[in-house]
């Protein structure tokens, strides 16, 4: 087993320690540097199951705004980031929708929805 270490800054409260982590890869195997257990949390998600909320925009046609900006309901893995641009940049919109609105349900199987997060209606 090979151990790696790995330096990063909590952002999980205002105080952003700095945290030391060691990890075999795809484990925490130790940490030091929190002072609060939220940096234990932070690091264990960001070494073993990263997420990232995805936020963009997609095309209208016939609308009063040719962007809309969306968002994830919820952080995705990290490694589906890419995956989830392509399928934002295939959408057209091309009816009204209000701002929280679902735009695609269940977003690449994912569990989350894709969200307006801004009001567009018809010229």
């Amino acid at each position: 087993m090979t151990i790696e270490k790995k330096k990063m800054i909590c952002i999980s409260c205002p105080q952003g320690c700095l945290l030391e982590v060691e990890t075999d890869g795809s484990r925490v195997i130790s940490l030091s540097g929190n002072k609060c257990p939220k940096g234990e949390d932070y690091a264990k998600q960001e070494i073993e199951s990263p997420t990232r909320m995805l936020t963009s925009t997609v095309l209208t046609k016939g609308l009063d705004l040719k962007l809309v900006p969306v968002r994830t309901s919820a952080p995705i893995p990290k490694a589906k980031i890419f995956e989830a641009m392509v399928e934002v940049r295939r959408i057209k919109l091309d009816r009204p929708v209000k701002a929280d609105e679902v735009i695609l349900p269940n977003f690449l199987g994912l569990g989350v929805d894709l969200i307006a997060t801004r009001s567009v209606k018809r010229p």
